[in-house]
């Protein structure tokens, strides 16, 4: 379970983060919604470390964040940040064996348990086959699939997933939510995409400003009256299949404005 406890961060004056307290249900899927700059990025890196909270405090099953070393942390959190290793020219075996390295001791190698932990991980997100392909030849839903079986690897309680659909298309979107909804670990995932936020998340938290708009399930957040007002934009209900889904519309006196510039 990750607790976090009235947590404040701020670049200079302008607060990203402000008085922000959430908790995380084992098993479930939490989502962090809100609009650009309303600081879900920033507050899910404060959770797993990456930031140091100028307020408040992060716990996890109980202990102080900063009580923990780096690689405490990694065994119990595995992060998925936005795609930044495109470049890299190591396999997808190696990549996935890097989950390993918060159990390995310093220049110690990779052992045969190891090796059978990484290949089960790729099983487990259906990219088995792509063991020996170098990484940066994938397509972005497989690459997506690989950082997965790496945080898989790590065998941590909670996964923490930084918009894992960004730059992906419709069915990969799908695929990718799908194969985290039935991993049946605790996550925390930021998304952008409402739609997807209602069909696979238990739990949604609505960002505004840095603070917390909103918070329950899809239905009791995505409501039209609050989208409008966070998100500025008109929204309907539906129901598709059994799940929410909302469709949008500009104002009037912003759609008469034509494409940005």
């Amino acid at each position: 379970m990750i607790t976090g406890h009235n947590l404040t961060y701020a670049y200079g004056a302008h607060r990203v983060v402000d008085d922000v307290s959430l908790t995380t249900a084992p098993g479930r899927v939490l989502g962090l919604i809100g609009p650009n700059g309303s600081g879900k990025t920033t507050l899910l890196r404060l959770l797993h470390g990456a930031l140091p909270p100028q307020a408040g405090s992060v716990t996890i099953n109980e202990t102080p964040l900063e009580q923990l070393s780096p690689r405490q942390i990694a065994q119990q959190l595995s992060v998925v940040v936005q795609e930044s290793e495109s470049d890299t020219t190591i396999t997808v075996g190696e990549m996935v064996l890097l989950g390993r390295a918060p159990y390995l001791k310093p220049f110690a190698r990779t052992k045969p348990s190891d090796h059978r932990i990484a290949a089960q991980a790729l099983e487990r997100v259906g990219v088995a086959h792509l063991g020996h392909r170098i990484f940066a030849s994938l397509s972005g839903g497989e690459r997506q699939r690989v950082l997965i079986a790496r945080a898989l690897a790590q065998q941590g309680q909670h996964l923490l997933l930084d918009e894992p659909t960004n730059h992906l298309d419709i069915r990969y979107q799908h695929e990718i939510l799908a194969l985290v909804r039935g991993l049946d670990v605790t996550t925390l995932i930021v998304l952008h995409d409402l739609n997807l936020a209602a069909q696979y998340c238990d739990e949604l938290i609505m960002l505004d400003h840095g603070r917390i708009a909103a918070t329950g399930t899809p239905d009791h957040v995505l409501q039209p009256e609050l989208i409008e007002r966070v998100y500025g934009i008109h929204a309907a209900r539906h129901r598709l299949g059994g799940h929410l889904q909302l469709s949008f519309s500009l104002h009037p006196e912003l759609a008469q404005k034509g494409p940005l510039r």
